[in-house]
């Protein structure tokens, strides 16, 4: 029996002017993943969206297969190509693991999780409509509430403050960390370790 293909997808904006906002940090996480992987994404011929193919964990065959992607459309068009790299790959929704931006956790802190709803999230929302479920695997990355009376949606196109880029770092490189154990270890013990 062939192992699965596990398909990672961070969520984010396309272009320069999005790149340090709150609502890409699934893309750093994947380009964190990327790098530990020393690959660099390219697009892929399903259409809207970059993939980097490669294999977590252990040197070997037994390390499991993985798809890291990067949709190249705006947050709330995620969907449409995270359901075109499911087709080409032949993954199953519990084989997906969405890594994005959470206003209900603070920053500095991660949940992992199966399923649940999207909670306002337009990344989680396409996602859930493209693949006809919502369960699959997420990673939360906490990005907290905004401060005073900010509206949300200007919080999530804001850039980090200065004190938040000083932690980012250490920020992502747990999140992949996280992706890393969720693949290789399972879900129990991934949340053993980091829903903190």
């Amino acid at each position: 029996m062939t192992a699965p293909v596990w398909l990672v997808v961070g969520l984010g904006n396309p272009g320069p002017t999005y790149a340090g906002h709150r609502h890409n940090i699934g893309y750093l996480v994947a380009d964190e993943l990327a790098s530990r992987a020393g690959s660099a994404f390219r697009a892929h011929k399903s259409g809207r969206a970059e993939v980097v193919e490669t294999r977590l964990g252990p040197v070997g065959p037994e390390a499991p297969r993985v798809v890291l992607a990067r949709p190249r459309c705006y947050m709330n068009e995620s969907g449409g190509p995270v359901k075109a790299l499911t087709t080409f790959y032949k993954v199953a929704p519990e084989f997906v693991v969405a890594v994005h931006d959470e206003l209900d956790i603070d920053f500095d802190t991660m949940r992992v999780k199966l399923g649940g709803g999207d909670n306002g999230h337009n990344g989680l929302k396409s996602m859930r409509s493209s693949l006809g479920t919502g369960d699959f695997h997420r990673v939360r990355v906490g990005i907290g509430r905004p401060p005073g009376r900010q509206e949300v949606a200007d919080f999530v196109l804001s850039n980090f403050s200065g004190t938040e880029r000083k932690t980012l770092p250490f920020v992502v490189d747990t999140a992949a960390d996280a992706v890393e154990s969720l693949v290789t270890q399972g879900l129990e013990r991934t949340q053993q370790r980091f829903n903190s």
